[in-house]
């Protein structure tokens, strides 16, 4: 609820990268003639809803599972976006771990997921609105 309401109409954004440049999850960029180097996130936009996001990214340390609580409230939704959710659920802890294995602090790990978990939200809003998107993280 936080984030929809730090960001009001999620549908505004015309691609999955806008929602992220708009949180600040997109990394800075210091460029000079041929040379290009990326930095840490940029952390402009709603501080608030970033990090919010970034403490429910915790959860992805737990394996991905429906337990009976999610499931029901699941049932209240259409069938493409339970598919949605449950992609995301599996990619963004397999994403976790593939990074704590590379040897990513866990900070890190956090945040290079909340930057695909906002482009799961994004799509799933694409998906209620009848919007045709093309979401970079699908």
């Amino acid at each position: 609820m936080t984030v929809v309401a730090k960001l009001g109409d999620i549908s505004r954004f015309s691609s999955a990268r806008q929602i992220m440049a708009h949180l600040g999850l997109v990394p800075s960029e210091h460029s000079s003639g041929n040379r290009q180097k990326r930095g840490g996130i940029t952390k402009t936009g709603n501080g608030h809803a970033r990090r919010m996001l970034i403490e429910s990214s915790w959860c992805y340390r737990s394996p991905a599972r429906k337990t009976a609580q999610i499931q029901r409230r699941a049932e209240k939704t259409s069938e493409n976006v339970q598919a949605i959710a449950w992609k995301a659920q599996k990619r963004l802890c397999k994403r976790y771990w593939y990074l704590i294995n590379k040897g990513k602090r866990p900070v890190e790990a956090c945040t290079a997921v909340v930057c695909q978990l906002s482009g799961f939200m994004w799509a799933i809003v694409c998906e209620v609105m009848g919007k045709n998107c093309v979401c970079s993280t699908a």
